[in-house]
């Protein structure tokens, strides 16, 4: 049964019109989803400290933000985590995931790192992967002034932000100038799969927020081409190996497309030997993590993936820096 809460806000959206993102421009779908979040996302919620920076590499220029637990005025080198926003590399931004931010800083205590790294169709593959790599090399070089223990650093996202943070977990894990590693990835309701055939592909394409049509329109916005889809940059799980990757948690929606995705990467972390965690809200909705003021269970899947993050990143020793 889908989650009464999700249907009444599907139901309300229907009743006030909101056009399917695939039938937007770009620009105006991304400030149809920032409009959006006053209603469906709870009050931010107060942190020790944010600051915005701009991470610079190779002639780029990326905005981020830093959020700080109140545990940094009496600690100095804590757990800190990239987060990668979701959005179908095409909407979405520092403010759509603000409140997500802010509440992981706070319940697991760690420093939180957003990034608003470049989007489709402005910037296609792989520059919002290239991103992502540099946030976490960027993260680890100033990890000082920062007050992020470098040993104790995650990578994790939503829906286009899990796929990148997976994407991104692969490629440090083979880059041999990186001398420091993720140490956990959080994949929440991840694409893993660039234009998927599953069953929940099929299952959940239509009546669920999250459409074939939208998968369609933003993997166009994001891919040069279909050939693109074959990287294991835009789809992880065609990786020759998963092997030797971070601690990983999966967390995916029963009503999502993506669903399968989800459950197939787990799987193949798990295979791979690689200590995976997969949950399933069997009744929710694909985006409905920010979305904790129209539904309780949203504030519990937060409450849960700051739950293990505190867990997996507070256990380990803080390094000697």
């Amino acid at each position: 049964m889908l989650d009464p809460q999700a249907q009444a806000l599907m139901q309300l959206m229907v009743e006030r019109g909101v056009p399917p993102v695939n039938t937007l421009s770009p620009v105006e779908a991304r400030e149809s989803y920032r409009s959006r979040r006053s209603f469906t996302q709870p009050d931010a919620p107060e942190v020790f400290k944010v600051e915005d920076q701009v991470m610079a590499y190779n002639g780029v220029k990326v905005p981020v933000r830093i959020y700080h637990p109140h545990a940094a005025q009496t600690q100095h080198a804590l757990p800190g985590l990239v987060y990668i926003h979701g959005g179908g590399w095409t909407i979405g931004d520092l403010d759509t995931h603000d409140v997500l931010c802010r509440s992981l800083c706070l319940q697991a205590d760690v420093v939180v790192v957003s990034v608003d790294y470049r989007m489709g169709p402005e910037h296609k593959f792989p520059a919002a992967y290239d991103d992502t790599v540099a946030a976490f090399h960027w993260t680890v070089a100033n990890a000082g002034t920062l007050g992020i223990d470098p040993n104790r650093i995650a990578i994790g996202g939503d829906s286009a932000g899990g796929n990148l943070s997976a994407a991104a977990c692969l490629g440090l894990r083979d880059d041999t100038n990186a001398k420091v590693k993720p140490a956990f990835q959080l994949l929440i309701y991840p694409a893993t799969i660039m234009w998927p055939d599953t069953a929940s592909y099929h299952a959940n394409g239509k009546g669920y927020m999250l459409t074939k049509e939208s998968i369609a329109y933003y993997t166009e916005n994001y891919l040069r081409d279909r050939e693109d889809a074959k990287d294991w940059r835009a789809s992880p799980q065609l990786a020759a190996s998963h092997a030797n990757l971070p601690p990983a948690f999966v967390m995916t929606a029963g009503f999502d497309p993506l669903r399968d995705e989800g459950l197939m990467y787990a799987d193949a972390l798990s295979k791979s030997g690689v200590p995976s965690q997969y949950i399933c809200f069997e009744r929710q909705i694909h985006g409905f993590i920010t979305m904790g003021r129209v539904m309780q269970e949203a504030n519990t899947a937060v409450s849960l993936c700051a739950q293990v993050l505190r867990v997996q990143l507070h256990a380990s020793k803080p390094s000697a820096c």
